[in-house]
């Protein structure tokens, strides 16, 4: 579908050679609408967890591109939805959260975006409103009257949020079916507001994008245009920032910088290429260069990956001291200072820490199940040495020099645990 288009905006062709693009309600209109440098567009961010994950770079790099093509981006912040929370891609009801919990995930959300675009009172800088602004003040029957009876139920069950669960007979609350009601909402308010034509999402948000669209139409307003990126899947079809330690958080508080540059410089020799275009700034013919790398060659196309990636997100600084701890502990079998470190309470090496609690510990492992899997694989190691008895138990005597005991998983991925 795409292919056979040629946009003649910077924002549309950058996405399109790029990879970013899966569907569009109108392309041809919707470059115009870039190629004027009029087009504002926004991205929802629920604030269900401190940060943001992985998952969510895509949609961030578009509003980067955006800006970058003369646009004028708006990364909403969802207080007034995470009341509710959006059931896509959900069996179950997704947990309610306080005010105070939304609050405090926003505010760590926040954080993540001054890396990728510039916020301020000109033109093309980008905003942060918060949809509680306008969500949380709605009187429910004007709602209904003004709104509601613009709403299909009929397009509403036959999309994939809805229809899936059902099909799974899994039970979908009145609360929930809401949300697609209040996503479409806040289309029409951003466009009130702000004069936002655009909405960006993945490719799971199609439906409830597309019901904005069709809600700004029914409401009088200008054209609005749904613009969706594909749901990114490794090689392999594992799903993107999912790891066995968990996910791939964007905080530093969550995941330091050193784990980060990790999770890039593992990447699938068949993806390099695709995440080259997607979450770095390079030049295309830089990454085409790269992606043609065999043998050892595609591993300097992998360091360049988790340099550009992690530098995007943690400044360079970061990015070099990462390298180079990795470096020097696969390169010169050092115990670099820089590797992540868990502080455990003394008194439990004095008692003997046992080593699958342990590789839990320092968050290597998500399970105690997981880590006897991996000792039976020789997986796991202590000090460099295999672990090979999964009642074992790390004491004191473990200790290095330095002070710290050095855990491994695979030969990539090590944390040191440190007594307090």
């Amino acid at each position: 579908m795409t292919d056979a288009f040629h946009p003649r905006s910077d924002f549309l062709a950058t996405l399109q050679q790029r990879g970013f693009i899966h569907q569009c309600s109108n392309f041809e209109a919707l470059d115009e609408k870039a190629l004027s440098g009029s087009l504002i567009a926004y991205v929802g961010y629920d604030c269900t967890a401190p940060s943001l994950h992985i998952g969510n770079l895509v949609s961030i790099m578009m509003l980067h591109w955006l800006q970058k093509g003369g646009g004028k981006p708006i990364a909403l912040m969802g207080g007034g939805t995470s009341m509710v929370g959006d059931p896509s891609g959900k069996d179950q009801t997704r947990k309610l959260l306080t005010v105070a919990q939304i609050d405090a995930n926003k505010a760590g959300i926040r954080k993540v975006f001054s890396r990728f675009m510039t916020f301020g009172e000109g033109g093309t800088d980008a905003i942060m409103p918060d949809n509680a602004e306008w969500l949380a003040k709605l009187n429910y029957i004007e709602f209904l009257r003004e709104i509601g009876s613009h709403l299909s139920v009929n397009r509403m069950l036959a999309m994939d949020s809805v229809k899936l669960r059902l099909a799974r007979e899994q039970e979908l609350s009145f609360l929930e079916f809401n949300y697609m009601c209040l996503q479409a909402y806040d289309f029409v308010e951003l466009h009130r507001r702000y004069g936002c034509t655009a909405q960006m999402g993945g490719s799971d948000q199609w439906g409830n994008i597309i019901q904005g669209v069709e809600l700004g139409r029914r409401l009088g307003a200008a054209q609005l245009f749904a613009l969706t990126a594909p749901l990114i899947t490794t090689a392999s079809g594992a799903k993107m920032g999912k790891t066995a330690a968990g996910a791939i958080w964007l905080d530093a508080a969550l995941l330091s910088p050193y784990d980060y540059w990790q999770f890039w410089r593992n990447t699938e020799d068949s993806d390099v290429g695709r995440f080259l275009r997607l979450f770095t700034l390079l030049p295309l013919d830089e990454i085409s260069r790269l992606e043609t790398l065999g043998g050892a060659e595609i591993n300097e196309a992998k360091k360049i990956l988790a340099n550009e990636a992690t530098g995007l997100l943690h400044g360079a600084e970061a990015a070099q001291s990462a390298a180079e701890t990795a470096r020097r502990t696969f390169e010169e079998g050092a115990l670099a200072e820089s590797l992540p470190t868990v502080d455990v309470p003394g008194a439990e090496f004095d008692a003997g820490l046992g080593v699958l609690a342990a590789f839990v510990r320092a968050g290597l492992v998500a399970s105690t199940g997981e880590a006897r899997r991996q000792i039976r694989g020789g997986g796991l190691r202590v000090n460099d040495e295999v672990v090979a008895d999964e009642r074992a138990i790390i004491g004191r005597d473990a200790l290095g020099a330095a002070g710290v005991v050095k855990l491994s998983f695979g030969r990539k991925k090590h944390v040191l645990l440190r007594p307090n």
